[in-house]
């Protein structure tokens, strides 16, 4: 038997290599079963030096410059490697490397601490908006609407709907880069209402909120985590070149199955959400969709600053009593024994705004509601709901920070107070009760 030299560079660089990048090195063999041993050498040279990655490579703490510059040197002698985009903040960049390339960071690089698989990021959708007593909630003789609150929708961009005109102050389009504000899959347009619509019939919890549309999804509503990284730090910059006008809010409905670092802290997307909620942004994040089991909470709803959102399930009534859980609503704890949800709010058949001609419009023609809405449910809807509270909460008190925005949210719940954390979170959101606390 000859070659396998790639499992050898595995075996002696695992602690660098994250798990699922190692698999799929490791994957590449699997067709020399049926090869020859005497073509093993040729094979294996073709594909280490043709077979691309697309990774995430983080460096030691207070090396980033020169990890860069090292890695950059090595790349240079290899063909189609090259770095992408850089990610200071959290010491990191992105990069395309072969199995050539790799092998040779890891062996001179030594200010490598991790390369991780760039990996896929979905929406969160599962196949009249409650208002969890966030209507008419008056302060001072003044109407709370998110009036003077910027939010960032990131996600797959958002449509000029009628019900946000003149309230999508900008957008970036970290996968097409288009200029100006579109959708051409639906759902960021439908999470854009159920924070901020102004419609008279659909309306949520923030009508008068400005939103910024910050596009890392594509048409079929996946992205990477590369792209979501861009699309948190885009945010952070926005607010470090505009402190007069900064993103108050940033709601993330989206995410991918939690891989185990040993901590959340080792997460690349939980680095950059707490990077964002260090710098003063409250973040909200979807929880997922792949209860009723436990231990399914995804990344980066896994961190234990931003504030992660399950699902209620009104069941259509107005009874509390029949209130519950929805199925499909991810539990905790998560995979580093961190309680989570740390919320619940509605999300079961949420009617919010339609992206016309989009994937989802029209792929799901029988969710359309009248001409200009759309029925969703998911932990995704019930995410940028909770960040329109929050913008109620904002417009109240411009001066809480995220930490006493996520306490005054929990302490504010109704309902199950004596109920497993792991599945109620804290309860039910009650604006009204969290903006009197």
């Amino acid at each position: 038997m000859f070659g396998y030299s790639m499992v050898q560079m595995v075996r002696t660089h695992a602690d660098k290599i994250e798990r699922p990048l190692r698999e799929q090195i490791l994957n590449l063999y699997k067709p020399f079963k049926w090869t020859p041993c005497f073509l093993h050498n040729m094979f294996e040279g073709m594909v280490k030096r043709r077979k691309r990655y697309s990774v995430i490579i983080e460096f030691q703490e207070g090396c980033y410059d020169t990890g860069c510059k090292q890695v950059n040197e090595v790349m240079t002698n290899h063909k189609k490697n090259k770095i992408k985009n850089h990610f200071p903040r959290v010491s990191c960049c992105s990069a395309e490397i072969t199995p050539n390339g790799l092998e040779e960071l890891l062996s001179h690089c030594n200010h490598i601490k991790k390369v991780y698989l760039n990996g896929e990021v979905k929406a969160f959708l599962n196949v009249a908006v409650p208002s969890a007593n966030a209507q008419n909630i008056v302060r001072n003789g003044i109407k709370l609407t998110g009036d003077g609150v910027k939010m960032a929708i990131i996600d797959t961009g958002i449509y000029t709907h009628p019900d946000l005109t003149g309230r999508i102050t900008d957008f970036v389009d970290f996968i097409n880069n288009r200029p100006e504000p579109y959708d051409d899959n639906g759902h960021g347009t439908h999470c854009a209402g159920d924070a901020a619509s102004a419609s008279v019939t659909y309306m949520g919890p923030a009508p008068q909120a400005n939103l910024v549309g910050v596009k890392v999804l594509d048409r079929m509503g996946s992205g990477s985590l590369e792209t979501v990284m861009q699309g948190v730090d885009w945010c952070i910059q926005y607010n470090e070149d505009n402190p007069k006008n900064k993103i108050d809010i940033v709601s993330l409905s989206l995410g991918s199955t939690a891989q185990n670092y040993g901590s959340e802290d080792k997460d690349p997307m939980v680095k950059i959400v707490e990077e964002a909620w260090a710098s003063g942004i409250v973040v909200c994040v979807a929880a997922g969709n792949e209860g009723p089991e436990a231990r399914t909470v995804a990344s980066p709803g896994v961190s234990d600053q931003v504030i992660t959102v399950g699902v209620l399930d009104d069941r259509d009534t107005f009874e509390k009593t029949d209130d519950e859980v929805a199925s499909f609503s991810s539990r905790g704890p998560t995979i580093y024994g961190i309680n989570k949800p740390d919320i619940l709010v509605p999300g079961v058949n949420i009617i919010s705004l339609r992206s016309p001609n989009s994937y989802l419009d029209k792929l799901q023609k029988s969710s359309r509601v009248e001409n200009n809405y759309f029925s969703m449910s998911g932990t995704s809807m019930a995410t940028p709901i909770c960040a329109g509270i929050v913008a109620l909460m904002k417009e109240a008190n411009p001066s809480l920070t995220p930490d006493e925005i996520k306490t005054q949210l929990m302490s504010g719940t109704d309902l199950w107070k004596d109920r497993d954390e792991n599945v109620y979170g804290a309860g039910y959101i009650n604006a009204e009760q969290s903006i009197s606390n």
